[in-house]
């Protein structure tokens, strides 16, 4: 910590999530409170239509209509931005996929060619194929098991923005943030955008590597108790915030603001929710690699893991996420998740409770993804996916070993 006080003190992430004070209008108060407030207000007085004016056109701060800004959203963006080395901000949105929508429309347009890893989430694939190609986007899709080598070869003339998620849903597989960072000083031009979702702010900063813009649904991870539907979109400067923050407030996709609260509770305990998330996955993935019914474990923790070493090099720790195999088949995967009695059988992630599914009949079913999509992505009929929680390990691991013991 820096402790001239001549200067800003800069803290350490830990430190900004549980309890850095926002320097907004709400500290300017005399009441000075110690939690962040609610506004629970769509409109705010002006002193006169030149205050109004300068408003709007950002020449100066302030709060006019709840739709373009309030206190409360800025607070919690100002940590996540914090969190992130966001030097341009953030934004926070509706949801995961306001946040997706919201990159992917802003700075792609008709003619515009998008490079993106695939498998990734199923709804951002359906948004892409149902509705950016619409736009005359061109698509390209990239093994996400595949480097930044083939990424650069997957470039055009008319290519503007690569597109990742690492680790990577459902399969786990993790990008290499600083071989990206030297992809985009080959291609000045060229965006890079990453979905760190599985990771949360907290165990991994891209933008910090030279990257764009970062993704995440705050319904898992950063929310954290699964309680909330919310996105965020950090930037790398603030020419790319701008360009985005107008098209947020004409989208009208901006979060509410008490999932804003909510979140921004969440993100002083998100620290502390990481590291055990990711205590409790490793002593779940060792034992389901050493179990005789499971037939492969996907988790970067893990050093048979194919991308260990870069996950080693970027991440605090692996997060709480793990796919494996199981011996049997689609009929033995269903009945596992089935069997589980203190984990729950439910889609999603990132919530204080273990949650577990089958992507083939859940997350990645028909109406998301294709059988051949499933087939190109590796989601086969035996993948189960595990959102490990906060509950105590012999627990977890006992429940996780009665279920399999039905196979």
């Amino acid at each position: 910590m820096n402790s001239d006080k001549s200067e800003k003190t800069i803290y350490s992430i830990d430190s900004v999530a549980a309890g850095y004070k926002h320097e907004g209008e709400w500290l300017k108060s005399t009441l000075r409170p110690v939690v962040q407030p609610i506004y629970n207000t769509s409109i705010y007085f002006v002193p006169s239509s030149a205050v109004a004016e300068a408003i709007i056109s950002e020449k100066e701060p302030g709060y006019l209509y709840a739709r373009l800004c309030n206190p409360t959203n800025d607070a919690c963006a100002d940590i996540i931005a914090q969190l992130e080395g966001a030097e341009g901000g953030t934004l926070l949105t509706s949801s995961g996929m306001a946040a997706v929508s919201l990159v992917l429309l802003t700075f792609l347009k008709s003619g515009d060619h998008l490079v993106c890893q695939f498998p990734i989430y199923a709804g951002v694939i359906k948004f892409i194929e149902g509705i950016l190609v619409g736009t005359n986007v061109e698509v390209s899709w990239v093994d996400s098991n595949e480097l930044v080598e083939t990424f650069e070869k997957a470039i055009k003339s008319n290519t503007k923005m690569v597109y990742v998620e690492s680790p990577c849903n459902p399969k786990m597989s993790v990008q290499d943030f600083s071989l990206f960072g030297e992809l985009t000083r080959r291609h000045p031009k060229l965006l890079v955008v990453v979905d760190g979702t599985f990771a949360s702010a907290y165990l991994q900063q891209p933008l910090k590597y030279g990257l764009h813009i970062s993704i995440h649904s705050c319904s898992k991870y950063m929310g954290g108790h699964s309680d909330i539907i919310a996105g965020c979109v950090s930037f790398a400067n603030e020419e790319l915030m701008r360009k985005a923050r107008w098209h947020l407030s004409l989208l009208g996709s901006g979060l509410s603001v008490t999932d804003a609260s909510l979140l921004h509770r969440s993100l002083k305990t998100l620290p502390v929710r990481m590291e055990k998330h990711s205590i409790n996955a490793m002593h779940v993935a060792k034992f389901l690699a050493q179990h005789s019914k499971v037939k492969a474990v996907y988790y970067p923790g893990l050093e048979s893991h194919p991308h260990y070493k870069i996950a080693k090099s970027e991440m605090k720790s692996f997060s709480g996420m793990i796919s494996f195999e199981v011996i049997g088949g689609k009929e033995a995967g269903i009945k596992l998740v089935e069997s589980v009695r203190l984990i729950s059988l439910a889609v999603s992630l990132g919530g204080t409770g273990s949650l577990i599914e089958h992507p083939a009949s859940m997350t990645n079913a028909g109406p998301l993804m294709s059988e051949e999509g499933r087939k190109k992505g590796g989601i086969t009929d035996s993948l189960i996916r595990l959102s490990v929680g906060l509950e105590d390990i012999d627990d977890l691991i006992s429940d996780l070993s009665q279920a399999l013991e039905q196979l």
